[in-house]
């Protein structure tokens, strides 16, 4: 492994324990006034559009979701709605176990962190409140970019903000959006958290034809750069 400066992390099913939607989401479909099967229907289809932020903001973006679904709620229930789905994202959301010591690992060894994550307007509202958030030197959110992975520009935004070449940057995700293929074609090292339980990781765009190396764990990204950076105490 090359000598690197940075490790840049995914978010959902890398830093996070594998996603699947739960209950809180039925009352944002409730809100709106639609079934739930209809309202995830729509979301998974449109996951790509809406994470390039090009349809404005939450709630624009909410109502757009709405008329695809075919119904058409007030302006207080879709504002309702939008606070609803950022609390049902937010109950989603469990960092793994190994999230916070390895970050802070590789900060005490003197590597930069970010995180590069496809995703809509939720996840900046709440990342600032997870215990990752001080431990990261940026952040990277497609909806804020403009385009998703494995499209360059989110690498490279990631880049400018640590100040580092692509060379320097070791890419840690689940393989989600071909993240891990793009950020090779960026000069990146790319390596696949392949954790057991992303088995039933709700994902899209899964880099199937990835055959390069893989982790059981985010503990493993120490070993990486610096074998003496593990935190004591923390199992392989």
């Amino acid at each position: 492994m090359p000598t690197f400066r940075a490790v840049l992390f995914d978010f959902f099913g890398t830093l996070t324990r594998a996603v699947q939607r739960g209950a809180a989401h039925h009352e944002t479909a409730a809100l709106l006034g639609c079934p739930v099967d209809r309202l995830v229907k729509v979301l998974d289809r449109t996951f790509y559009r809406r994470a390039t932020g090009r349809l404005g903001s939450a709630e624009a973006t909410l109502r757009w979701v709405c008329r695809q679904v075919g119904v058409h709620p007030s302006k207080a229930a879709v504002r309702a709605a939008v606070a609803s789905r950022q609390r049902a994202i937010r109950a989603d959301t469990r960092l793994r176990a190994d999230a916070v010591p390895t970050l802070a690992a590789l900060r005490g060894r003197g590597l930069r962190t970010a995180v590069v994550s496809d995703c809509t307007h939720e996840l900046p509202a709440f990342l600032p409140d997870l215990p990752v958030a001080p431990l990261l030197d940026a952040r990277v959110f497609s909806v804020q970019v403009g385009r998703c992975k494995p499209h360059a520009a989110l690498y490279l935004a990631a880049c400018r903000r640590l100040g580092l070449a692509p060379q320097d940057c070791l890419y840690v995700g689940d393989g989600g959006s071909q993240e891990l293929t793009g950020a090779e074609r960026t000069g990146m090292t790319a390596v696949r958290l392949a954790a057991p339980d992303l088995a039933g990781h709700l994902v899209f765009n899964a880099d199937l034809a990835w055959r390069g190396p893989a982790l059981r764990s985010l503990t493993e990204v120490l070993d990486l750069v610096d074998p003496a950076a593990r935190p004591v105490g923390t199992a392989r």
